[in-house]
């Protein structure tokens, strides 16, 4: 409407009048001549009102807001305050950014013991088909051993606490996670687990992955050596697969930082020496 009343105005500027304007235009001509109002000076104080609710309860929606205002003794009608609202723009989903708590860098210093120290990221891949999965990967810090490539499309905290909880059976947990600040890690649920099982949670400063190390070195060698060396058809396909490179990677796979052996025959070395020096 309002650019239908400006082409109308160059219009009549030009020359013509206001009847030939309006009709070419398809203006009424009550429209033309009405004058415009800003309609945040005509409804300035029902935005204040809006405001001052908002600045005690910024989660706040329409109709809690409205009640609020009724309650403080506003009379205004639930339409206009709605439109009013609307055109705020606070009818549209609003997102809260999560304030991470500060996180202090850590030295990266491990502890040559098997089931001590882990570390836990994720990474993405996709199928011939084009269908987007992720990977949940778990290295032993002290052995460099695979604990787990758990791999689905969809990986929330709850499966992340369920493959803690089957190597929970299988060895054990250890006595600290390093982990960084994605959004199924900084979880409360995970949290909670962590602290119920004495487990600490070693989170690394947000763009800092070079503080989380081990794990981001084997998942060098696992983009290389496995997801970008095949293509797969299915998820069950990259399951198999995966386990089988799991196990390779384990006994077979020799580590130059662990004096040339695989990490199976690394951890054994350890728990024989330790057994010796006990």
């Amino acid at each position: 409407m309002t650019e239908k009343k400006s082409c109308t105005e160059i219009l009549v500027t030009s020359g013509l009048s206001v009847i030939k304007a309006c009709q070419m235009t398809a203006l009424t001509r009550s429209v033309y001549y009405r004058q415009c109002i800003d309609w945040k000076e005509k409804d300035r104080l029902v935005i204040t009102a809006i405001q001052s609710v908002l600045a005690k309860s910024p989660q706040a929606g329409f109709w809690k807001c409205y009640f609020r205002l009724r309650f403080q003794g506003y009379h205004f009608n639930h339409k206009r305050v709605y439109r009013v609202y609307c055109r705020l723009g606070l009818n549209l989903r609003r997102r809260v950014k999560k304030v991470l708590p500060k996180r202090e860098k850590q030295p990266l210093s491990v502890t040559k013991m098997a089931n001590a120290q882990w570390a836990l990221d994720f990474m993405h891949d996709a199928l011939y088909c084009g269908k987007r999965f992720r990977t949940l990967n778990i290295l032993d810090e002290g052995t460099r051993e695979c604990l787990a490539i758990e791999i689905d499309t969809s990986l929330p905290t709850e499966r992340v606490i369920r493959v803690l909880e089957r190597l929970k059976e299988e060895r054990g947990l250890p006595k600290q996670i390093r982990v960084d600040n994605g959004p199924e890690l900084i979880s409360i649920n995970l949290l909670n687990y962590c602290e119920g099982h004495s487990v600490k949670l070693v989170h690394i400063q947000p763009g800092k992955p070079t503080q989380n190390g081990f794990i981001e070195r084997f998942n060098g060698s696992f983009r290389r050596e496995f997801l970008n060396a095949y293509l797969f058809d299915s998820l069950s396909q990259v399951r198999e697969m995966a386990w089988f490179w799991q196990q390779d990677y384990n006994d077979e796979r020799t580590h130059e930082s662990l004096g040339n052996m695989p990490p199976t025959a690394y951890r054994k070395q350890l728990e024989n020496s330790n057994d010796l020096l006990s």
